[in-house]
């Protein structure tokens, strides 16, 4: 079973519903069109099991984009440098 497939307990299911906003907000892949608030749910519940390896917000720079090149390609992804907002972000939400 894939990451994105697993049931969630109601903890990791408000972190993937902040992920999947804040992916949303950032719109790093261009796919935000404001009727499809749910179009990097995937993602977000990819991230999920991934972040409990993060220390920094290089390490969790490093795992949103190695999970968006897993989900996608290197060239739709684009480069590393295009998450670290993201990074700096979910670094401040995992702390909270």
């Amino acid at each position: 079973m894939r990451d994105d497939e697993r049931a969630l307990t109601a903890e990791e299911s408000c972190l993937a519903a902040g992920l999947e906003a804040l992916l949303y907000r950032h719109d790093p892949i261009g796919i935000a069109f404001g009727d499809n608030p749910d179009e990097y749910s995937p993602e977000a519940r990819a991230l999920l099991p991934r972040l409990v390896e993060t220390r920094t917000v290089d390490d969790v720079q490093d795992v949103v984009h190695a999970v968006f090149v897993q989900w996608l390609d290197e060239g739709t992804a684009g480069p590393r440098t295009r998450y670290r907002l993201i990074a700096e972000e979910i670094s401040a939400l995992l702390r909270h």
